[in-house]
């Protein structure tokens, strides 16, 4: 490390021990004190379920049993997604709701650099190509009333933290659909079916590339189905995806 690498790294490390001192981390569920950005209470720690392997690698579903890497679910054996894997950072559940939550409706934005620090962890592998990072885009009403996009904040920092490339501009949504709220799979397909399209500027800049999409919460999956096959069709050569939380429900293997 050459010495210019060395003093900026200690005005950095000297710019968060003076921000830790004004503004002490906080535990991104709870909000009680913690040692260092990022990290989860002991309470919330115990709370908090993170997924792990075995997963299904289509969908990310975590498995109770071991499995093979490759192994599907059974609604992947049944209809593989258009992505070829996603994963999930944790499982959106009552423990974890409101905290995902607040970021996405509360403005606490400040939690993103958290976030996309878990993100980047636990989507390492799908980064081993030197993927794009996509984020699932809002309907400009929806941003306007909204006022940022989450998935465009965590992929832009997660983009930051890893080095990798990300194109906000390029995926848009061009139907300003419902909520997909208290819909069921069908009615989400049906929802967002036809909902986006990609730019002609962003068919040169994704074509013959491997996206990996980024979105705060897999549900149902069918906005990230309906994303990755709008990305297929442009010329991508393969999609991902990778997403805060995860609604995890039975599923027959």
């Amino acid at each position: 490390m050459g010495i210019s690498s060395k003093i900026t790294g200690l005005i950095q490390k000297s710019g968060q021990t003076l921000l830790d001192g004004l503004f002490p981390p906080q535990c991104p569920c709870c909000q009680d004190s913690v040692s260092s950005p990022g990290t989860l209470c002991a309470n919330c720690w115990g709370k908090i379920t993170f997924i792990s392997k075995p997963t299904c690698y289509g969908c990310g579903l975590p498995f109770e049993y071991d499995m093979e890497a490759d192994a599907l679910c059974g609604h992947c054996l049944r209809a593989r997604p258009s992505f070829e894997q996603a994963i999930s950072v944790l499982r959106y559940d009552e423990n974890s709701r409101d905290m995902i939550l607040a970021f996405k409706h509360g403005d606490q934005t400040d939690q993103t650099i958290s976030f996309a620090k878990w993100m980047a962890r636990a989507g390492q592998e799908l980064f081993e190509s030197n993927p794009c990072l996509v984020p699932v885009p809002l309907h400009p009403k929806r941003l306007l009333k909204r006022r940022f996009n989450q998935s465009a904040l965590l992929a832009r920092e997660i983009a930051r933290q890893t080095g990798l490339e990300v194109d906000t501009l390029s995926l848009k949504r061009i139907r300003h659909t419902d909520s997909q709220g208290n819909k069921n799979l069908k009615a989400r397909t049906r929802n967002v079916k036809g909902a986006f399209e990609i730019t002609p500027k962003g068919r040169e800049i994704l074509s013959g590339r491997h996206i990996v999409l980024i979105d705060d919460v897999y549900t149902t999956g069918a906005t990230l189905e309906e994303c990755a096959k709008t990305l297929l069709r442009a010329g991508a050569t393969s999609a991902s995806a990778l997403t805060l939380g995860r609604v995890v429900r039975a599923s027959v293997v």
